[in-house]
């Protein structure tokens, strides 16, 4: 003991996570299963339900661009405003459809990557030894 420190016990935990204040901290414990489980959520569910509700108004808003269209030549401004705000959505339903096959991608990809790291790790930790080929000498 040096400068009056008491010994602690010196120990390496990998399966452990020390407590952070507040009782939070990094969640890992997350299963394959799980994974593929909100992959395929996103996949049959969310993103084709995300993108029908993101064309559901478009028979309704082409009927309001037409109805307030020029007739005479004289249109509403009304039905050019409607038109862009109808661009502007469909664009926003499509990057939100991205950022859901994006999230979809990488849970399938977390998955792949982390599966992959472990049986690469678990292939070169325990390599032949030269202390395998050893032999201790005879005893006389």
């Amino acid at each position: 003991m040096a400068h009056g420190h008491a010994a602690h016990p010196v120990g390496m935990r990998l399966n452990h996570l020390q407590d952070t204040a507040g009782g939070g901290g990094p969640d890992l414990a997350h299963s394959s299963d799980e994974k593929k489980t909100a992959a395929d959520t996103l996949h049959n569910d969310i993103e084709p339900n995300t993108k029908k509700a993101g064309a559901w108004a478009d028979d309704d808003t082409a009927a309001v661009v037409k109805a307030f269209d020029a007739k005479d030549g004289h249109g509403w401004l009304t039905s050019s405003a409607v038109s862009k705000a109808h661009k502007t959505w469909g664009e926003q339903v499509q990057n939100f459809l991205n950022r859901l096959a994006g999230d979809e991608s990488a849970l399938r990809y977390s998955n792949t990557v982390l599966t992959g790291t472990d049986i690469g790790v678990s292939s070169t930790t325990r390599k032949v030894s030269v202390f395998d080929t050893y032999s201790p000498p005879p005893e006389q």
